[in-house]
């Protein structure tokens, strides 16, 4: 039988908004796995993950220094069974960007959730699109990616992605940035392998825009 599983994207924007709302919002939406853009990975990050994870209900299973900023939490729900990170080329003049990786596993299924952020820059963000499908394409089974792709659907980094996954969102055009008024839509689940989409929703709200520059991306998936 497939075994539903909730999750969320989100770039927390360096914790530098209200980490207040921005964790009451987490803990409210239950989620089993977020990705997280722009976690602490600097000075005393180990400390920082593990008390966002904390304050969201939530456990460390992947990233921050090794992954760039990006972090996944889960849920005392799913078992961690490996968990790794990448980092891509350094293209001089532009920040270091990368991605986490957890493999998980609730009873009956077994998944690989992934988070990525990619870059600004339209030439070095296609570049680290093909870097990211090769990565997800080495993998098997089902792969559930949260990701700030930092462009709209129809451009290169988002085609890159769609020819090895699947955009969980559809056909949506609902925006998830800036958060305080939102215009366009970057950020985003995508999935591959036997993964069904049964909602996909941005969470607007209040506190949401309080929470962060960005808005939250929920996915309820059946793997």
């Amino acid at each position: 039988m497939p075994v539903p599983v909730r999750v969320l994207t989100y770039n927390v924007h360096g914790l530098r908004d209200d980490v207040a709302a921005l964790s009451t919002l987490v803990r409210s939406l239950k989620p089993d796995a977020v990705m997280v853009q722009e976690a602490p990975w600097r000075l005393r990050w180990r400390f920082r993950c593990a008390d966002l994870a904390r304050r969201c209900g939530l456990l460390v299973a992947s990233g921050g220094q090794p992954a760039l900023g990006n972090l996944i939490m889960v849920s005392q729900r799913l078992q961690v069974r490996r968990a790794w990170s990448v980092r891509f080329p350094l293209r001089p003049g532009h920040h270091l960007r990368g991605a986490a990786f957890a493999h998980c596993r609730v009873v009956g299924a077994e998944f690989i959730v992934v988070g990525s952020h990619l870059s600004t820059d339209p030439t070095v963000r296609a570049e680290q699109a093909v870097q990211l499908r090769a990565a997800v394409e080495k993998l098997d089974g089902a792969v559930i990616l949260g990701v700030d792709l930092n462009e709209p659907p129809g451009q290169p980094a988002y085609r890159e992605l769609v020819t090895a996954m699947t955009d969980a969102g559809g056909d949506s055009q609902t925006p998830t940035f800036s958060a305080t008024s939102p215009r366009r839509r970057i950020d985003m689940v995508f999935t591959a392998g036997p993964v069904r989409v049964r909602d996909y929703q941005v969470i607007d709200t209040p506190q949401a825009r309080r929470a962060s520059d960005h808005l939250p991306v929920l996915a309820d998936l059946e793997v």
